[in-house]
Formats: C-alpha cells, structure tokens, sequence
C-alpha cells in the first residue's frame, strides 16, 4: 500500500470539481518567486561585505584542491587549524570556480553562496508543498525569503547557508520516501543519500537527517504493525530496507569526494561532533543584555534568539502549528488512517526542533547569536506555512470575502517583510522583530553586525567621499586607514591612495578611523571629526572618523579649487 498524502483543503477540491488545475496557480507564483530571487542575488551579490571567516575558509578550499592536484600527496588541508573538522564542499567549489570566474574570489563565493541561498528557499518550496500542497508550499517558501536572518546571511555566511540549503532537501526526500512507503522509489533514496553526502560535506551535523529518517522509519512500521499486523510489518521492512541501504554508501562517497579527512580513518567523523559539542572558544556574546561567555552559554540562549530574531508571522505561525500538531496527535487514536499523514512530518518536526533540544540538553560553545542554527528555520517556516494555509481554508469556509480578507492581511504582512528587508540593505542579517522592539530595542541586549558587514559599505563611502574632495576624481596625497573590525573587509576594497596600516604607532596617527559598532569600545578607540555612519534602521552598525590635522585639509580643498 502507498501512503501518499492527498489534499484535503476545500479549495483544492473545489477547484478539481470545477476542472481547474489548483496547484498550478501556486506553483507558478513559487517558480516566479524563486526567479526574482535569482535576479536580486544577481544585482546585489557584491553589495556584501568579507565575513571574518571567509579568509581561513577560502585558504582551506585552496588546500583540499591542492590535495586532489597533487595526487593526494600534499595534506596540509588536514592540518590547517580547525576547518579539517568541517567538510570543503563550498570552499572546494570556489577554488575550482576560481580560474573561470569572471569575478574575484570573494565576489565569486558571495554569488555562489547567494544561489545556494535561493536553492534553500527552492528546497523549502518542495518541502512545503509534499507536505501541505501547492498554497502551503508558496508560502513557506515566501516566508523564508523574507526572512532577514537568512537572506542577509546568503550572501556571505558561506558554511551556513549551504548547510541549511543542504539540510532541506535531505529533509525533502526523507518525506517523499515515507510518502511512498512501503516501495520508495529508488530515486528518492539515492537523492536523499545524495544531499546526506553533500550535507556531510559541509558539517558533520548532518548526521542527525539519518536519525530523523530512521525514527519515522520505525514509526511508520509501528503503524503498519498496529494496522495490519506482524507479517505485513516485516514484509514493507524487508522491502523498503532493499531500496534505502544503497542510499548510505551513497552517501559516504559523496562525503569523501568534499571531506577527505573523515574517511583517513573510520572514527574522525566522531572525533569532529566531539569537537564540536565543546569548542574551546571563550568570547562574551550578548543575550538579553547580559555578557555570556560563549563556552558556557544557558539553555535559553538559541530558543531566545530565534524568538527575536524571526519574523512575528514565522513566530506565531510556528506556534499555531505546534498547537495545531498537539491536537491532530490527540485525535490519532479515534482517526487511525491518519497516522500514516503524521508520520510523514516527522522528519520536518524533528528537523526543526530536535537541535534546539540537544543545544539546551548540552549547551555546547556558541556565539553570534543563531547563525549555527540557521538550518532549523526552514523547517519552520514550513510549519508556519502550514498554519497559514489551514487558517486560509477556515477563512474560506466562513465564506469567499472571509477568504479575501485572509489573503489581504498576508499580502500586507508580506509587503511590510519586504520594506523592512529593502531598508536595510546591505544588511538585512541583523533584523530584529517587534517582540523586542525591533532592530533599536535589540542595541545593547543582543549581537548585531558580528559580520562587520557593514564595513565594506563604509570603506565605499570613504572612499566616495575623499573623491568628492577631489571633483571625483583620485586624490594627489596618499592617505592612512586604521580599522577597529575585520581588517580584510576594508582592504580588499581599498584603492592605492588609501593605505592600510595595522601596527603601532601608525595605527593611531591615520588620517581616517573606521570602526563597527559590534565591539562597543571600538568607536571611541581613536577620536576625530565623525563624517560617515552606516546605519539601519537608525542603528549605527560602523563609523569613519576624519583625523586628518586641518593643514592637510585645507591642502585637500585647495586641490579642489585649482581642479
């Protein structure tokens, strides 16, 4: 027997009985979003600036090339500080792309991490959709994209990103496997082992997508078991186990082929989740105000970030789905058919919730707020959708206008996301909801540009501004920058006649003073005459400081003048 889930919402069988083709609507608004996804990484990928790990993380791509180049005889990648717990997929690629690129290594990896980005939203969409229909698929897949600590992290969160793009899909195909039980098809298996591989060779985190399979496994035999007895349960776990088990060696040569080192010896991949679970990092991160050390963080520290940091929609519509599942789960016993429709969401409820669970258990090192965790809020938007598109049917149900209003009231909370996000471009990653306030209620209480993102828009600045004392064009003196940030996100941008320096005593004597707003003591390390502020949402995220003795300025002007 084949469990597939088959729509129930009164509009899609309205639409059936009136010849129309229901899902084709939303299936279309979904492809047109992810197309406009596309156009706008397109437009804006250079608009991000250099993270902090992007260096040692583009250092490591180059040495896992130079390991295949060299016929597997140079291994410095294994050895090269902590990154050979993490699997090169990204890292890889961009150093094979390198060579071909039309753009400069860093550009090149924010474009290729922005795609991977809307491949994630893509991955949401089909989620969604297999699980709820066309409508809930949509939906997910919007809220996603409007979701400002996922988009403004597609650009430059190169390890988290694709991991979460990764970890959806795998979900995915977890879900079309349990949906055609008790013969998946072979395709699903081996492309939900495919994205194990791949998600593998990102994080070894991924791991935790085979336990959420193998628990709805067992689930879904528990109700054959209940339904149908003994001899039916073991006839679809022989089956099925026929089609799965090729889906891990799979898997494993897929890791291999973008993680060497997990496979030099059988128990590295243990070695690299006990690194994990304890990273010997001890920096203050902010939580609610307080100074917390990232070795020892409370149980409250991922569930709070994620309570401020999604969008109120994804909030309350997660927790209406949550309520929604309680009930449908209560109503089991008297409704037995459904328990085959419960099981297949096992792995999406699992996907979103059974992190959070282990971080509060283990309260492993962390920082930054939730950019680990990015991973679990797809899964959660689906949930969200999910609430969104049954709250549609019942509206529809009061009546066609009830409906409309329904529609209304999403379209606006929609149109506000988008505001929102567009406002603080490029640096939607630090958006805050109106749970605390917002973006300025969030100032002193939790981490915001951690990136130094928004130092690559200052550098700009600066540098537009000193040609501005020039009639636009290069200045004849040699100027001095000194940064209170990521030092590699300013000078990758910096022009010959504005110089970097990084050391005593010239550090303190430059003409100009960048610092972001992260570091609270960073501002008012150097003084000046402040003449530049990147801000969003009215929240200074980095500073420039003039510091130029007024000779020199007055020389500028003058060259000015004589221009």
């Amino acid at each position: 027997m084949n469990y597939q889930v088959f729509p129930t919402d009164p509009a899609i069988r309205a639409g059936a009985r009136a010849g129309m083709d229901y899902g084709t609507v939303w299936d279309q608004l979904a492809r047109v979003l992810l197309l406009g996804m596309l156009v706008l990484v397109v437009l804006s990928f250079q608009d991000y600036g250099i993270t902090t790990d992007e260096e040692v993380q583009h250092i490591y791509g180059k040495e896992l090339l130079s390991f295949y180049l060299s016929g597997f005889q140079d291994h410095s990648a294994f050895h090269f500080k902590d990154l050979y717990l993490y699997g090169g997929l990204f890292d890889l690629a961009v150093a094979v792309l390198i060579p071909v690129s039309p753009f400069d290594e860093y550009a090149t990896r924010h474009l290729l991490c922005g795609l991977i980005g809307v491949v994630g939203i893509a991955g949401t969409w089909r989620l969604g959709r297999a699980l709820a229909g066309p409508r809930a698929g949509f939906l997910a897949a919007a809220g996603l994209a409007l979701c400002g600590v996922y988009y403004g992290a597609m650009f430059n969160n190169t390890k988290d990103v694709p991991f979460a793009a990764g970890m959806v899909w795998m979900l995915y195909f977890a879900t079309r496997i349990l949906q055609q039980m008790p013969r998946p098809s072979r395709s699903a298996a081996w492309k939900f082992g495919l994205m194990l591989g791949l998600a593998l060779g990102i994080r070894v985190g991924a791991v935790f997508g085979v336990f959420y399979l193998g628990l709805a496994l067992l689930l879904h035999l528990g109700v054959v078991w209940h339904l149908e007895g003994r001899k039916q349960m073991l006839h679809d776990a022989r089956l099925s186990a026929l089609i799965l088990l090729p889906a891990l060696p799979i898997a494993y040569v897929v890791m291999a082929v973008f993680w060497p080192w997990a496979v030099l010896n059988p128990l590295n991949p243990l070695e690299a989740l006990a690194a994990f679970s304890r990273v010997p990092l001890k920096i203050i991160t902010l939580l609610n105000g307080q100074n917390v050390l990232s070795s020892d963080p409370p149980a409250s520290y991922v569930p709070m970030y994620l309570a401020v940091k999604l969008p109120e929609a994804l909030v309350v519509g997660l927790g209406v789905a949550v309520l929604m599942g309680a009930v449908a789960l209560l109503r089991l016993e008297s409704q037995p058919w459904r328990r085959h429709v419960a099981v297949t969401w096992v792995p999406t409820v699992l996907g979103a919730f059974v992190p959070i669970v282990v971080f509060m258990l283990m309260r492993p090192t962390i920082y930054n707020g939730i950019r680990h965790f990015l991973f679990v809020i797809p899964p959660m938007a689906v949930m969200a959708a999910y609430a969104a598109d049954r709250g549609w049917s019942v509206a529809e149900q009061w009546g066609r206008r009830a409906g409309h209003v329904f529609a209304g009231a999403l379209t606006v909370l929609g149109v506000v996301y988008l505001w929102q996000l567009a406002s603080m471009h490029p640096n939607q990653y630090v958006y805050y909801n109106k749970f605390i306030g917002g973006l300025r209620g969030a100032v002193g209480k939790f981490e915001l540009d951690y990136w130094g993102n928004s130092l690559h828009e200052a550098t700009q600045e600066l540098i537009a501004f000193v040609e501005r004392e020039n009639n636009g064009a290069a200045p004849q003196t040699t100027y001095t920058l000194s940064v209170c940030g990521n030092p590699l996100a300013v000078r990758y941008d910096l022009p010959p006649w504005l110089k970097l320096v990084d050391k005593d005593p010239d550090w303190r004597r430059a003409d100009f003073f960048m610092a972001f707003t992260q570091v609270r003591r960073c501002p008012d390390l150097l003084d000046g005459q402040p003449i530049l502020e990147i801000n969003a949402d009215g929240v200074p995220l980095s500073i420039v400081k003039d510091r130029r003795p007024p000779e020199r300025k007055l020389r500028a002007g003058a060259q000015t003048d004589a221009h």
